[in-house]
């Protein structure tokens, strides 16, 4: 009898649903995750860390795509983008996002330019398109968005970097991006166009990573930042998507065994989640990041509370 039990619950087991554990990707390096509800699945965008233990420096050759209906079981499609998709780019895949609009996916990647008729060179921004959230994508407009000589508040040549696009209410859309200040623009409702003047301003304590949403009647800016050390998420809010922003708070203290992360938030089935990376696997580090998920929570005022960072993730959802 007891043998019967035992194989019994061994074969309820095997169909039992596994629970979620961060991080949420354990094969490789990720790192800058930009999550995207598209119908009933949430695909999740990210970067990949291939620098050995020993290097100091970054090495990203390309970026990444994953889905889930569960938050628990992942499903990974490998490569889907690389500096190499643009013919003007060279250098590391550094952050991306991925947004949906008017039936394409159009994903904002930051990268490095050639030097050429366009640019001298440094950190720019461009744009790849599909008619599908996996891809294949390619090159929307054949040249970068953005260049780092259209930007002259910094003078260090990474400034151009981790582009967020958010669509309004109304359509209009918005893009932010920037290390060591902010900068947004509105984009044309081609997505590949600048539809008026670059703006800057430099929110407290911000070094890069924005991340731009609205819930209900807020607007939330958040943001990697210096905090009390090197990195923290910190935010602000506005009225309208472009401002003026509110500092509201420190909302994720410093990750494990990194000095960056970086935010990337959604609601999804009834729930909001806080998607951040850290250096916790083995032989992980600053630059050998990986991909962790966490839930999100407010406050009735809409402020947010802080996120609690747990190794063992988020349970499932229907």
């Amino acid at each position: 009898m007891k043998k019967t039990l035992l194989v019994a619950l061994l074969t309820l087991g095997a169909y039992l649903p596994s629970q979620a554990q961060n991080p949420i990707i354990k094969d490789v390096f990720t790192a800058d995750p930009a999550p995207l509800v598209y119908r009933d699945t949430l695909f999740l965008y990210t970067g990949h860390d291939t620098a050995s233990v020993q290097e100091t420096n970054y090495k990203m050759p390309d970026w990444r795509i994953y889905s889930t209906t569960d938050m628990v079981h992942w499903k990974d499609y490998g490569t889907r983008l690389s500096p190499r998709t643009f013919a003007w780019a060279t250098g590391d895949a550094y952050a991306a996002q991925c947004v949906y609009h008017k039936g394409k996916f159009y994903w904002f990647v930051s990268t490095f330019h050639k030097k050429d008729d366009n640019s001298q060179g440094g950190a720019a921004i461009g744009v790849a398109v599909s008619d599908r959230p996996t891809g294949p994508f390619k090159d929307a407009i054949g040249k970068a968005l953005i260049v780092n000589e259209m930007t002259k508040d910094k003078p260090h040549a990474w400034d151009d970097i981790d582009p967020t696009v958010f669509v309004d209410d109304d359509k209009q859309v918005y893009m932010y991006w920037g290390n060591g200040s902010c900068k947004w623009v509105k984009l044309k409702d081609n997505m590949t166009e600048l539809a008026g003047p670059i703006n800057t301003f430099t929110p407290k304590n911000y070094i890069e990573g924005p991340w731009l949403y609205k819930r209900k009647k807020l607007y939330y800016l958040v943001y990697a930042s210096a905090g009390t050390k090197p990195e923290m998420i910190e935010y602000c809010t506005a009225p309208s998507a472009t401002g003026p922003w509110t500092y509201r708070g420190i909302i994720q203290e410093n990750v494990p065994n990194s000095f960056t992360t970086h935010p990337g938030i959604i609601d999804y089935k009834g729930k909001s989640y806080f998607f951040y990376h850290n250096g916790s696997l083995p032989t992980g580090g600053s630059y050998r990041r990986s991909i962790c998920v966490d839930e999100m929570h407010y406050n009735k005022d809409g402020s947010i509370q802080p996120i609690v960072q747990t190794t063992s993730g988020v349970g499932p959802v229907k």
